[in-house]
């Protein structure tokens, strides 16, 4: 299993020196919120990309309905190009909470998640250095074969990470399609063994990622393990700590996790 840090928030200065922190106190990833509006995700990224050096970089997660793929394409290949082949991308089809912004953008679940399932197609082929696409929803085209050429991942594969709910069938087939799985509606040990058993009988890699996330206290590695092993025995592949019940930006929130980035992931007892 790999540790990563889900960064809750704050300034762009603070989960800059966050992330750096979390590869000085060895942890295997860091990732940050994609919000409508406030911290930009991937220039926090690229930031970040040149200050580590082994960390993988993501996000948790991006709305790809609410953006334009050809443009995340692009940022996710500019990180990818300046961490060295360290980026990761996770998205979902976005969430209608209250406290995010009114913007107009399509709410119907299922044009959302047919706009993903084309979206990912199209940033697939623009690594692979297409010049074209035209699918259902997104129609993509450019003279220039060297804007291809340059803007093409290190990674030959870019992970990409999905939000897929057990038992639903349609989002499961879609994970079959990416390289990781982000469990949706807090599903537990159990359900998460039963999902990496359905997508392993329909051809799933075994290297196929699934993640579990939560709390593990800083000071405690017995209770932080003890948290983190039936997830382990599930067969998820990466926990990611997060800090979700603190208001958000607040100063609190901030020592509490800088203070629990300090303290390392919760591994495994020697």
């Amino acid at each position: 299993m790999r540790y990563g840090v889900i960064l809750p928030g704050g300034t762009a200065p603070q989960q800059l020196d966050q992330a750096v922190l979390a590869e000085q106190a060895g942890w295997d990833g860091v990732f940050v919120w994609e919000a409508a509006a406030g911290v930009d995700a991937w220039s926090l990224l690229a930031a970040m990309a040149p200050a580590t050096t082994r960390v993988r970089l993501g996000t948790m997660l991006t709305p790809l309905p609410w953006r334009r793929p050809w443009k995340v394409a692009s940022q996710v290949a500019t990180v990818d190009q300046l961490s060295g082949g360290r980026a990761v991308l996770g998205i979902g089809v976005g969430a209608l909470t209250p406290d995010l912004p009114v913007t107009g953008e399509v709410t119907d679940l299922r044009e959302r998640a047919a706009m993903m399932d084309d979206g990912i197609d199209l940033m697939r082929a623009l690594w692979a250095g297409a010049t074209s696409y035209h699918g259902p929803h997104y129609d993509y085209e450019v003279a220039r074969d060297d804007l291809a050429r340059v803007g093409r991942p290190v990674q030959d594969r870019v992970p990409v990470w999905v939000v897929a709910v057990w038992p639903r069938p349609k989002s499961l087939r879609r994970a079959l399609r990416c390289d990781g799985v982000i469990p949706g509606h807090r599903s537990g040990p159990d359900e998460l063994r039963a999902l990496r058993a359905w997508l392993s009988d329909r051809g799933a890699p075994p290297e196929l990622d699934i993640l579990a996330e939560g709390e593990t206290p800083a000071d405690d590695a017995a209770a932080g393990w003890a948290t983190v092993a039936p997830w382990a025995d599930a067969g998820c592949t990466w926990w990611l700590e997060t800090r979700w019940e603190l208001p958000h930006h607040s100063e609190e929130r901030m020592r509490e996790i800088r203070a629990r980035i300090a303290a390392g992931p919760p591994r495994r007892p020697a």
